[in-house]
């Protein structure tokens, strides 16, 4: 992977873990989801102004993540975003999640611009196309 566009800090709170303290591994994509959010708000595109000034919502078409090491309870973890490829209607995300310096997890997430009224897909608005080159 490439070096990040964006770096989001996080810590891992009871309601992430299992009984062990573990980060259960389904919260990995959330922290993902907070990552990307959070990068595209950095931009100046919060997705309810792309949804409500734009009719243009992001969804999650593709993941695919390689789990290496635990990150446990209290863990002050650091999540990147970098965008890997943009199409006309798609963008592909690599995204890691650190602890320090460990690599913990790496995923590739694929989203695609749908129109917020018809979920049917549409072009990335031009703007955020412009923000990300």
């Amino acid at each position: 992977m490439t070096s990040p566009d964006f770096r989001f800090t996080l810590r891992v709170y009871w309601e992430d873990t299992d009984a062990g303290g573990v980060v259960f591994f389904a919260n990995y994509l959330k922290y993902f989801e907070r990552a990307r959010t959070e990068w595209l708000r950095a931009m100046g595109f919060g997705q309810e102004r792309l949804r409500c000034e734009g009719g243009a919502l992001f969804v999650v078409t593709e993941t695919s993540v390689r789990y290496l090491s635990p990150a446990r309870l209290d863990d002050a973890l650091e999540v990147t975003v970098h965008l890997a490829e943009t199409g006309r209607a798609s963008m592909t995300i690599t995204q890691q999640v650190w602890r320090g310096g460990e690599l913990l997890a790496q995923g590739s997430i694929r989203i695609g611009c749908v129109d917020a009224g018809t979920f049917k897909p549409r072009r990335i608005p031009n703007e955020l196309l412009q923000a990300t080159r």
